[in-house]
């Protein structure tokens, strides 16, 4: 059986059990978190969530790139979410990586530079900043007031905001 079979058939068993309100797009809190895409960050979980209450973004690294800026002004201009919550972590495969190494290596193994930038980091509290200012900064984004960032610990569950 394959890993996508596992999860068809946990979803057939699951059946209507998740609660939450499904009537609309709009999340009903009018906030978008926007996290990494790590296997160990439950965002539904961490935050209490139920369905229909927060739009949820992840990506490699929870960063903020031009995709994710694409899907906050839908989110924002489009589904009426007003607040923006960053959430990267400890130990994230992205601070194990260089920009030129994986590029290098994903050239010599394609032959094609990715345009793309991987946004690798060393320190996580700064790489929250940064992406924090982004969605500041963004002029496709009308609500930037209320964007807050937090890093969040893989062993314990902590999360730390960074200011």
């Amino acid at each position: 059986m394959t890993s996508i079979d596992v999860l068809l058939k946990r979803n057939q068993e699951l059946g209507d059990a998740t609660p939450g309100d499904r009537s609309s797009a709009k999340p009903s809190l009018q906030v978008a978190i926007l996290t990494c895409m790590d296997a160990r960050i439950r965002v539904f979980e961490v935050f209490g969530l139920l369905q229909g209450e927060a739009h949820v973004l992840r990506n490699a690294g929870g960063v903020v790139t031009d995709d994710m800026i694409r899907s906050l002004a839908l989110s924002q201009r489009k589904l009426g979410t007003r607040e923006v919550l960053v959430v990267q972590h400890t130990e994230c495969g992205l601070s194990t990586v260089t920009e030129d190494d994986f590029k290098d290596e994903l050239e010599e193994a394609t032959g094609l530079r990715p345009t793309w930038a991987v946004e690798a980091f060393r320190n996580v509290e700064n790489s929250v900043r940064t992406s924090v200012e982004r969605v500041r900064r963004s002029a496709y984004l009308p609500h930037t007031d209320n964007v807050r960032g937090f890093v969040y610990d893989v062993k314990t569950g902590k999360l730390t905001e960074v200011k």
